[in-house]
């Protein structure tokens, strides 16, 4: 599993939503028979538990890159110890949509408020310095609850924002009800750098599967090797 980290220390009416509708489609099984059925996700109605509703705010964010999903944990540094405040599972498929309701959020968000305020630059390493932590010296410095080691699946995120702030909602579009498992804000500064390190990582991993091998003839005979 490879890994991206960056410290990036009211809603308008506008609100993204990434899902995977699919239309309604099916029959009743008959005695002994499996039901298959396509159902449509609704995550504008999505259900909102009274755990999720209040939300967590985040300064920064990991990610993390595993074979079928990214993960990603938003990180809290206000005050010691830094804990990880939200984590949220996503499939591969939804990252790109992810990326690009994010992207098309701040274009709307810098045509209604103006400039993006800036965070400050972060000061530029020196010959000097100490080597950046490891992803387990960076682990072993952030609190992380047992109850968030599993994580929350979502296949969906709706994106809303205020002049000073991001909310992402995360939901899970499962039958029979969308649900939001994971509410996360971020102040609009920080947003830029969640975007820039939610692509790096989505570029690496393209990388990563370009340079797969291409897999082996399962019909060949047992035992053989080709060379050229």
């Amino acid at each position: 599993m490879s890994q991206e980290g960056d410290d990036f220390d009211e809603f308008d009416d506008h609100d993204d939503d990434l899902d995977g509708d699919e239309d309604d489609a099916g029959e009743s099984p008959a005695a002994g028979e499996h039901l298959h059925q396509q159902f449509q996700f609704q995550p504008v109605s999505a259900r909102v538990p009274e755990r999720v509703a209040k939300g967590v705010f985040s300064t920064g964010a990991i990610v993390l890159q595993g074979p079928d999903e990214f993960l990603i944990d938003f990180i809290l540094k206000l005050a010691n110890p830094h804990q990880v405040s939200a984590r949220v599972i996503l499939p591969m498929s939804v990252v790109p949509r992810f990326i690009a309701a994010l992207q098309e959020n701040l274009r709307l968000y810098e045509q209604t408020f103006g400039d993006m305020p800036r965070m400050p630059m972060p000061r530029v390493p020196q010959g000097g310095d100490p080597p950046p932590d490891s992803i387990e010296e960076l682990y072993e410095q952030l609190k992380l609850a047992d109850d968030q080691l599993g994580g929350a699946y979502a296949n969906a995120v709706m994106i809303g924002h205020a002049p000073a702030e991001f909310c992402f909602d995360f939901i899970a579009n499962l039958y029979p009800k969308s649900v939001v498992v994971a509410r996360v804000y971020m102040s609009a500064p920080q947003v830029p750098a969640l975007l820039d390190v939610l692509v790096r990582t989505w570029k690496k991993f393209e990388e990563s599967r370009n340079d797969e091998p291409p897999p082996s003839d399962a019909g060949g005979e047992e035992g053989g090797d080709e060379e050229s």
